[in-house]
């Protein structure tokens, strides 16, 4: 049981200060996992991409990418997907945005038949318009 007074002591006042040395030392922790972390968050799907002289393309809205690894895999910006699910996806996105863009990324080692094959699937979808992603030349 307390038996103490319930009146400060003019001796033990409350401390008005705040420690800030946790606080520095979060701050400098969540600094470093962020300076790691941002250089892999920009990175997409890996690709050789290959080499042709073009003029850069203005545009304020992002388009949508399928990129071609030179294994064959096939990507919807960065997440796996199969062939056969690739035009109805892409058919269920342009229903929201119809004036979305399509770019193929293909690795300049893909074989060329399975870049035809999937712009063939495209055009069965309905898509007229697709552009192919390149580095740029010298």
């Amino acid at each position: 049981m307390w038996a103490g007074s319930s009146r400060w002591d003019k001796d033990t006042e409350p401390m008005g200060e705040i420690n800030v040395t946790p606080l520095v030392d979060v701050m400098l922790v969540l600094l470093i996992i962020f300076m790691v972390t941002a250089p892999l968050l920009t990175q997409g799907v890996n690709v050789d991409l290959p080499k042709a002289t073009s003029p850069p393309m203005r545009q304020n809205i992002e388009p949508l990418v399928v990129t071609i690894r030179k294994d064959g895999k096939i990507y919807l910006q960065k997440h796996a997907i199969r062939i056969e699910q690739l035009a109805p996806r892409i058919k269920a996105i342009r229903k929201q945005k119809p004036k979305l863009q399509i770019f193929i990324r293909g690795d300049a080692k893909t074989p060329y038949g399975r870049v035809a094959q999937v712009m063939s699937l495209l055009a069965k979808a309905n898509i007229k318009e697709v552009g192919l992603v390149t580095e740029p030349g010298r």
